[in-house]
């Protein structure tokens, strides 16, 4: 019908077209159509402009602009989701993962590592906190071939029992670094690898080595159980929603077998050498603090060792990983700022030389154990895994204990 019609040939611009006969013949055809030019034309030819509504203030597209899939993330839990489709393969390439491997991974958020890792293992087993994500991951897999070979658990993996898994994948909520850490280092059966996105700092502390400005306890406790290597920087852009710092990829690998040592006992010894890890060991083992609690330790050690005829030291060997991360403030980025130096106060190291009897005593035991192992003028952040080593046993030797 509108192949009969001759064409209506106008210009908006120049306004200068028969507007009654292109009405007339809308009207015919079309009276719905010729209402819509009606109101189009007017608007135009009195210099008017068609506006874009603006969404309202308060929605939640305006309130909240970093988004997947509908989603608002919440930069306070931690939610920063991997976007960079490059970065996320490198990430699965360096973990080297089998196509038998069982994989966990930790704050999968809407899934776009997940993918990968189901591309590249053989199950996986997400533990996610928030309900909101779970149901996404569901709705994401739901109906593709990789939907049963994956596993979501909704808990706080802090407080969940983790299943077996061969390795670990995990852009981690950054708040708990320190305690996923050492929860994973204290998982059984002990896994292959673990390559987890750290915040950069905490990451660089992992990896400190003796010296190192950033070298503290964090660095001395995780080396002993796994060694760490750092993979790779990642920049703020290619998270949704941005964090306010840097990032970093690294790989943990347990130790096999575990070092012998009494885990309870090491750490004792290194919360007390970095509590000040700039001064010398000499100056930290003669503060009264330290030296009251040292002789405690061996009161109770030798009164137990005597009702229990020598068996209680052994016994206290048992493998303990616990100590070492339980608690997240201990082992957390801040823990050593970098602000000791030497010239600090040395704590009552005792010109109170006055003290007498036992105390007195005690104190030469403990300076006596230094002595005999050249550790007199060190200083924790230049000590090595074996001079730790080497330093408790000298302690343990003379009966003194830090646990």
């Amino acid at each position: 019908m509108l192949a009969d019609k001759p064409p209506l040939l106008f210009s908006l611009s120049g306004r200068s077209f028969c507007c009654f006969s292109v009405l007339t013949s809308l009207r015919v055809l079309s009276p719905q159509l010729s209402l819509f030019v009606v109101a189009f034309l007017g608007s135009t030819m009195a210099g008017g402009k068609i506006k874009k509504e603006k969404p309202q203030r308060g929605s939640s597209a305006s309130g909240n602009p970093h988004y997947q899939g509908g989603i608002p993330f919440h930069k306070s839990k931690g939610q920063h989701i991997l976007k960079n489709p490059l970065l996320i393969d490198t990430i699965v390439q360096k973990a080297g993962i089998k196509s038998t491997d069982t994989i966990l991974e930790i704050g999968p958020g809407t899934g776009n590592l997940t993918k990968k890792l189901l591309e590249a293992g053989k199950s996986v087993v997400a533990v996610e906190l928030d309900p909101r994500m779970v149901l996404e991951l569901q709705r994401r897999f739901q109906g593709t071939p990789s939907f049963n070979r994956l596993k979501v658990i909704q808990g706080d993996v802090l407080k969940c029992d983790l299943p077996y898994f061969d390795i670990c994948v995990a852009n981690i909520p950054y708040q708990i670094s320190s305690p996923l850490t050492f929860k994973l280092l204290s998982h059984r059966p002990l896994f292959r690898c673990a390559v987890i996105m750290f915040q950069k700092e905490f990451a660089m502390r992992l990896v400190a080595q003796p010296g190192d400005t950033l070298y503290c306890r964090l660095s001395v406790n995780t080396q002993l159980l796994a060694r760490v290597f750092h993979l790779l920087k990642v920049g703020k852009n290619n998270f949704r929603p941005p964090p306010k710092v840097d990032s970093s990829v690294v790989r943990i690998e347990p130790r096999k077998p575990l070092p012998s040592v009494n885990f309870k006992e090491w750490d004792g010894l290194v919360r007390i050498c970095f509590n000040r890890k700039n001064k010398m060991l000499r100056s930290i083992f003669g503060q009264k603090s330290v030296l009251s609690l040292l002789e405690k330790n061996y009161k109770t050690l030798q009164a137990l060792r005597d009702s229990q005829n020598g068996s209680f030291e052994d016994a206290e060997m048992a493998v303990d990983l616990s100590s070492l991360g339980d608690n997240g403030k201990d082992l957390s980025m801040d823990l050593d700022d970098g602000q000791d130096n030497e010239e600090m106060e040395v704590d009552d190291e005792d010109g109170d030389g006055a003290k007498e009897g036992r105390g007195s005593d005690f104190k030469d035991k403990v300076l006596d154990a230094l002595k005999q192992g050249g550790f007199e003028e060190k200083r924790a952040s230049k000590l090595t895994q074996e001079d730790f080593m080497h330093l408790l046993s000298l302690f343990n030797k003379a009966g003194i204990h830090f646990s």
